[in-house]
């Protein structure tokens, strides 16, 4: 047996071991904690950006970017 069969086992065994140790259930209790949040992450940016879009929409600060851009553009 090479050295690559013993190593496969040797991992395939400690699985098993934590399989039987916790009957089953997930050997790490925060699996799947990094989908979740890079979940949240995405509605959160999402919201932040629909936030942005209203504002930027509104007349005070359209207007507030036109003055500055055209005070820009008369240098």
């Amino acid at each position: 047996m090479n050295i690559r069969d013993r190593i496969d086992r040797a991992v395939i065994g400690a699985w098993c071991a934590i399989d039987a140790r916790t009957d089953g259930a997930t050997a790490h209790p925060e699996e799947g904690s990094t989908t979740v949040e890079y979940a949240i992450g995405a509605i959160a940016t999402a919201g932040f950006a629909g936030l942005l879009v209203v504002v930027l929409k509104s007349g005070a600060v359209k207007g507030l970017l036109q003055g500055i851009i055209e005070r820009a553009l008369s240098l």
